[in-house]
């Protein structure tokens, strides 16, 4: 059984050294991994950066992370990653990474993701150039999340993670005005998992969400948002089955 711990939308600043760090201090205890899925920072800067990173270095575990919307705000992303990568962290993005993990082989495949919307419900490459350019983005974010997953096929993991920031699915979003699902996340995410094979979903940025759901191939996504699960990480049990059950909160 691996133990998942999992949070996004932790959005540090500059105030905010020393937050997380009591927390995270007992993953050994209770988790095999870390997941960050999303809005690290506030705004997106080196200096936040450098805080998140304080609160993650050294940790007993391997933390493994997407950038959210928040992370882009000052057009600082690749200062940002940078900031993680050098503290440890494994910062994906179209990418993945495969962990070995109490002897389970396990891959988790990253990428921001983006908007659009749902089935029936979403947006389309039709019309201006900006708007073909919107769909264009979120489609090549689920393009890039299903060769990530293809990847972690061939190389024989076990267990396959899917880590995004924004949703895959609308069961998440419940909570949230319904007018603005279609910002929240795209269908093309639960596309690429259904299509490429993952295990098991982990999302954020819905604050007013709903932690369960599933894709319409039978993926167990969860939202993790802070607001959400309103603790310092939630952890899953996942069995080489992919069976998942709720675990120790932190």
């Amino acid at each position: 059984m691996i133990r998942v711990a999992a949070v996004g939308d932790i959005h540090l600043g500059p105030d905010s050294a020393g937050l997380l760090r009591p927390a995270f201090d007992t993953l050994g205890d209770c988790a095999d991994l870390l997941l960050l899925a999303g809005d690290l920072t506030r705004h997106g800067t080196a200096r936040e950066a450098r805080v998140v990173a304080g609160e993650v270095a050294g940790l007993p575990v391997p933390v493994v992370a997407v950038l959210g919307n928040h992370d882009y705000q000052s057009d600082q992303e690749e200062a940002v990653t940078r900031e993680l990568t050098d503290a440890g962290v494994h910062v994906l993005e179209g990418d993945a990474v495969v962990l070995d993990l109490a002897g389970t082989r396990v891959g988790v495949a990253g990428t921001k993701g983006f908007c659009g919307g749902f089935a029936g419900r979403s947006g389309s490459e039709f019309g201006e150039p900006e708007m073909k350019a919107f769909m264009r983005h979120s489609r090549a974010c689920a393009e890039g999340l299903g060769n990530a997953l293809r990847s972690l096929h061939d190389g024989g993991s076990t267990l396959r993670i899917a880590l995004t920031h924004y949703a895959p699915v609308p069961d998440t979003l419940a909570g949230e005005p319904p007018e603005i699902f279609p910002f929240l996340g795209s269908y093309h995410l639960a596309e690429a998992m259904d299509a490429a094979g993952a295990d098991f979903a982990v999302h954020g940025h819905a604050h007013l969400g709903t932690e369960h759901g599933m894709t319409p191939g039978g993926v167990h996504v969860r939202n993790v948002a802070m607001a959400v699960i309103d603790q310092a990480f939630a952890v899953y049990h996942l069995s080489p089955t992919a069976t998942v059950t709720a675990g120790d909160q932190g």
